[in-house]
């Protein structure tokens, strides 16, 4: 069906957004403080961006409660990139040094270290 509105074809490798977003995810449990680092600054990037769009105090107010909720949620949706960038490179080193099967399993182990430290730093840290 989409083969008649596209007139040529691309293929995914299923192996390889395997092995990112297995990667992305260890990275993102692993490093919370960057994690975090990285919300905090989009957020406040996006409430700045948001204020300037405003020519009056009193509108800007009003709805602010929903816009910085609105803001914070599209912080934490996109401080997911730069780990799945960093995943990407590790999964394209650890695929160039070892093999595919490597990258997976090696991703897979990560994110169940990570998950388990992640719940550790949870528990202490309450």
């Amino acid at each position: 069906m989409f083969s008649e509105f596209i007139p040529f074809q691309f293929s995914l490798d299923k192996v390889m957004i395997a092995g990112v977003c297995l990667w992305a995810l260890a990275l993102y449990l692993g490093f919370s403080s960057v994690r975090e680092w990285i919300i905090e600054g989009l957020n406040r990037w996006f409430n700045f961006a948001e204020r300037s769009l405003y020519f009056s105090t009193k509108e800007f107010e009003k709805t602010k409660q929903v816009r910085e909720s609105q803001n914070a949620f599209y912080a934490s949706i996109l401080s997911i990139i730069p780990f799945l960038v960093v995943g990407g490179l590790c999964h394209w080193g650890i695929e160039l040094g070892l093999g595919k099967s490597w990258s997976i399993s090696g991703g897979m182990l990560m994110s169940m270290a990570c998950g388990i430290f992640e719940l550790g730093r949870q528990s202490t840290k309450s």
